[in-house]
């Protein structure tokens, strides 16, 4: 084999090689720059935070609606309790004309000792009944004048009352817990005329 042969062959190979150097892609080639990432891509980063954001918003949501089903509950509860109360007001108001009555017949001198008793201990069971209902009797005679609970019908002079003070009551009143049933129909001692020397009055 001569020499010129074999530069030839060598030649050959070289050109191969550099052929085969330039049809192969480079690394450097194979990841994306920063300017093809497309213009409406969002990273990690931002995805997390909008998923925060979201979590808060749906948070605050249950939590009002947790309170305002509170809120109903207890006013629910509250008018349940009212209409309650009122109910029962109604049917008390209903007994206090028994207990009136009662006293009454207890105040007329023609009934016997045997009826007097028997309304006696009528009267007596009627009012601890009520009592025991929470029912509290208002006989607010030498108390001073409330006007939340007491009903004036009358004003005037009364010896051995003080002036404002209940000189006389016509009619009980009663209050069933923090409700008043019916006020205490009363008289009130107002300031007498004071005389003079000469007794004329001034």
């Amino acid at each position: 084999m001569s020499t010129r042969g074999n530069g030839h062959e060598e030649d050959v190979e070289l050109a191969a090689a550099v052929t085969t150097t330039e049809d192969t892609p480079s690394d450097a080639g194979l990841e994306p720059s920063p300017a093809e990432t497309p213009a409406g891509a969002t990273s990690p980063g931002d995805e997390l935070s909008e998923l925060r954001r979201e979590c808060s918003e749906l948070r605050e949501a249950l939590l009002r609606r947790r309170a305002d089903f509170d809120n109903y509950r207890k006013r629910v509860e509250r008018d349940r309790g009212t209409s309650a109360a009122e109910a029962e007001s109604a049917i008390l108001r209903q007994l206090l004309g028994t207990v009136d009555n009662l006293e009454r017949a207890l105040a007329t001198q023609d009934a016997g000792p045997g009826l007097r008793e028997g309304v006696v201990l009528t009267e007596r069971e009627l009012l601890g009944l009520l009592e025991s209902l929470g029912v509290e009797t208002l006989d607010p005679l030498g108390e001073r004048f409330d006007p939340a609970a007491h009903q004036a019908i009358l004003h005037e002079p009364s010896p051995g009352f003080e002036e404002g003070t209940v000189a006389e009551v016509y009619r009980k009143g009663f209050r069933h817990r923090d409700r008043l049933l019916r006020p205490a129909l009363v008289k009130v001692a107002s300031g007498g005329a004071r005389g003079g020397d000469d007794g004329e009055v001034r």
